[in-house]
């Protein structure tokens, strides 16, 4: 059992709270979960009040970007038994993200732990509305105080804790970004590291003042190729099949796209992973093969795409059409909440008290 240390809080905020009106990531439980890695290995586990942090103004991870996160969702049974989904695999990506961007490994089954403990201890957090969870972020960041371009040689990793609503609350409009690239093979698309989404800002910025949601990435080689949307991977639905861009090494490996796809190849819907040019997708379009697009992520779930835009061309798609994301969705919620039987062992129920 990992040894945590806890600190709770003298009264709980959580009065304080409109759960029906949560947004996304913008109200933080009571406690966080926080290691500190130094002499090569983590220590002191500990679970303390939510606070603000000081830090040197030479902190490293300001000034280099050594900072990598993750995210995953905690809901409840329909007995009030808290879950988790595939918590193991993002533990995974993080430690994968780590060894890219030169950070420490963090041991998996401490962080599942850290994970359980404070989820248990914030379960009065987790929200119970359709589509509403208590969102986790952990995340890492280099903590040396030194102006050098070198890989820090402490760090720090916490976990917060967002009880949250619905990401997108209406189907989205995407630009094919044609100038600008998020990531490139070689790169750190792979990895989920915060300068990938710094790196997306202006350009989104430029794409909602002209009227859109979202950017739909193209590849940095051809410009060609499509990536993946900046908040979720990319399903295209045919008549016959359902296409996803293959990991290239400048996509994330997302946990729900592995989801759904292990779902939809469980229902005998033909599932490919391959190169997929923008014009492919605009030409089966115009053929009538293109049913739908829709995106798929953590915080987004599974998010219907209503057009998308290329240059001057614009696809947009009936919402009567759009059976499967809307069963998809619904199959992930159901899954996290307990309602159907998970026959993929996607799940964990956080059952066993934690001893301390």
């Amino acid at each position: 059992m990992t040894n945590i240390s806890i600190t709770p809080v003298t009264k709980s905020r959580i009065t304080e709270v409109d759960f029906d009106n949560l947004g996304f990531g913008k109200i933080f439980s009571d406690h966080m979960f926080v290691a500190d890695y130094y002499d090569g290995a983590w220590h002191d586990y500990r679970i303390v009040p939510l606070e603000k942090m000081s830090i040197h103004p030479a902190n490293m991870a300001l000034h280099y970007g050594q900072s990598i996160f993750e995210g995953l969702k905690a809901s409840k049974d329909k007995d009030g038994t808290p879950m988790l989904f595939r918590p193991e695999k993002n533990i995974e990506r993080l430690n994968r993200s780590a060894v890219r961007m030169c950070m420490p490994e963090f041991p998996l089954e401490d962080l599942l732990e850290a994970m359980k403990t404070l989820v248990l201890m914030e379960k009065e957090w987790i929200p119970t509305a359709v589509g509403s969870s208590l969102y986790l972020r952990p995340f890492m960041f280099a903590t040396d105080e030194y102006l050098g371009v070198a890989a820090s040689t402490t760090y720090r990793l916490m976990i917060l804790a967002c009880p949250s609503g619905v990401y997108y609350s209406k189907p989205i409009k995407l630009l094919a970004e044609d100038h600008y690239v998020r990531a490139v093979k070689g790169g750190v698309g792979e990895a989920k590291t915060a300068g990938n989404y710094a790196a997306s800002l202006y350009p989104a910025k430029l794409a909602r003042e002209k009227g859109f949601d979202q950017i739909l990435w193209l590849d940095g080689i051809y410009n060609k190729y499509v990536q993946e949307v900046g908040t979720m991977n990319i399903f295209f639905v045919l008549k016959d099949k359902v296409m996803t861009p293959a990991e290239d090494g400048a996509i994330l490996k997302g946990v729900t796209r592995n989801s759904l796809m292990k779902i939809l190849k469980s229902r005998g819907i033909e599932v490919v992973e391959k190169l997929i040019s923008i014009d492919e997708v605009i030409d089966e379009y115009n053929k009538g093969n293109l049913i739908e697009i829709f995106g798929a992520g953590t915080a987004a779930v599974v998010t219907n795409v209503s057009s998308m835009t290329y240059k001057d061309i614009t696809i947009s798609f009936d919402e009567s059409n759009w059976e499967l994301s809307n069963n998809l969705k619904n199959t992930i919620n159901q899954l996290r909440n307990g309602e159907i039987e998970d026959t993929f062992d996607f799940t964990m129920r956080i059952e066993e008290p934690v001893a301390i």
